[in-house]
């Protein structure tokens, strides 16, 4: 068998390209996600793990077979492979700073780029640790490839030590978690899971079972189209009513940049259109589903609001749901986060729990029928440039699972 270092798993994963696209309507959005799973799976099969196949959807899926007999629970840890589309992951150079002792982290491929304490305060509660970063050109990738990277040491760690106790053990690795398609193809049934954890967190010892509920909103409005040389009278500029809308959205609330902890928010993601039709699309979240028809009450206020102002234009709003907050399935099973914060002191480390202002596969998957809360990987400042992980939160993580394995087959 070929064992490998936690770091030597990382920082070969994150030099795969496996960025998502969100305009994409294949499945997965991108081929290329299928070539960290193919690696993935020949890692799986070489330790032992005989069932360990990808799927034609990109799913990788794998069991490692329990040594305290039938009867106990099913566990499945999960992490995606895919990367954000908002910063590039392709020629990643992953840059290990080792003995990190304060102060400011320059990125040599384009030293405008610094992560410094001042911006990235976690950094200095990991003094003396080891720490991860890219060049500063493209993204890191640890989220969520400290999520795999973790899952496969534990793997490891398990067929080397065949006395550590644990059921059995389903490995799930999915592609486009990063634009909200990351279980539309998962079968559920092969994974025959009861309880899943995704390793997709962040600081040390955080533990979620509360992410926002989620929605999506898409503001559409029809003007009235004109050659523009004869357009006195008769044309209605679908674009200016749309961005009279988009002013007319509150400066000093209810948007990401102006919200915190449990406080939810409208966020226009993306807009276009042409003077005959103009349209803006919207994430909406909050903790609470129910406040998420207030919000689009709202949105849809503002939009007629606007339409009024342009006579003939005509505006309408399409709503589809996203994911649910995890908490409304993740407490109906008490054990579900009481094991997980046992297990992370169980390692020496204080549980931080905490609320996922965003979403995971594990809101979805929660809903699909397997509760599914987010352990943490040491992933910080995701989805830019100034991405990095501590190694030594890394290896705590799959210390945590070693544990939590041992008290479900308790």
């Amino acid at each position: 068998m070929n064992f490998k270092s936690l770091e030597e798993r990382f920082c070969e994963y994150v030099q795969i390209d496996t960025q998502s696209d969100p305009n994409s309507t294949t499945y997965p959005s991108t081929e290329k996600q299928k070539d960290l799973g193919r690696v993935l799976v020949a890692e799986l099969l070489d330790m032992g793990l005989s069932d360990a196949h990808l799927d034609e959807f990109g799913y990788v899926y794998a069991t490692l077979p329990s040594n305290v007999g039938d009867g106990k629970p099913v566990i499945c840890y999960c992490a995606h492979m895919d990367t954000s589309p908002d910063c590039t992951g392709k020629n990643v150079k992953p840059i290990v700073h080792r003995n990190y002792q304060g102060g400011d982290i320059l990125l040599p491929d384009d030293t405008t780029q610094v992560i410094s304490p001042k911006d990235h305060p976690y950094l200095l509660e990991r003094i003396g640790d080891d720490i991860i970063t890219a060049s500063g050109t493209t993204l890191l990738g640890a989220d969520d490839k400290a999520g795999v990277a973790i899952i496969m040491d534990f793997v490891q760690t398990m067929v080397q030590n065949p006395d550590l106790p644990h059921g059995d053990i389903r490995i799930l690795f999915t592609p486009d978690e990063e634009i909200g398609r990351g279980v539309d193809k998962v079968d559920m049934v092969k994974l025959g899971a009861h309880v899943g954890y995704t390793l997709d967190a962040g600081e040390r010892g955080c533990y979620e079972d509360e992410t926002f509920s989620a929605d999506a909103a898409k503001v559409h409005f029809y003007g009235i189209s004109a050659h523009p040389g004869y357009a006195k009278g008769k044309l209605v500029n679908a674009l200016k009513v749309a961005a009279d809308f988009m002013d007319s959205l509150p400066k000093d609330s209810w948007s990401p940049e102006t919200t915190e902890d449990t406080q939810g928010f409208v966020h226009p993601v993306t807009m276009g259109g042409v003077a005959e039709h103009a349209w803006v699309q919207f994430i909406v979240r909050d903790f609470k589903t129910a406040m998420l028809a207030e919000h689009e009450s709202r949105l849809k206020e503002l939009m007629d609001a606007a339409a009024s102002r342009w006579p003939g234009v005509k505006a309408e709003i399409e709503i589809s749901e996203q994911y649910r907050n995890m908490k409304e399935v993740v407490e109906q099973d008490p054990r579900i986060s009481e094991f997980a914060i046992e297990a992370i002191k169980e390692v020496g480390i204080e549980p931080q729990l905490t609320r996922a202002r965003g979403g995971t596969d594990g809101s979805r998957l929660s809903f699909m029928g397997l509760p599914c809360p987010n352990l943490f990987t040491g992933e910080m400042a995701f989805h830019g440039k100034h991405e990095y992980v501590c190694l030594q939160d890394m290896k705590k993580s799959a210390e945590v699972l070693v544990a939590l394995s041992a008290r479900w087959c308790k």
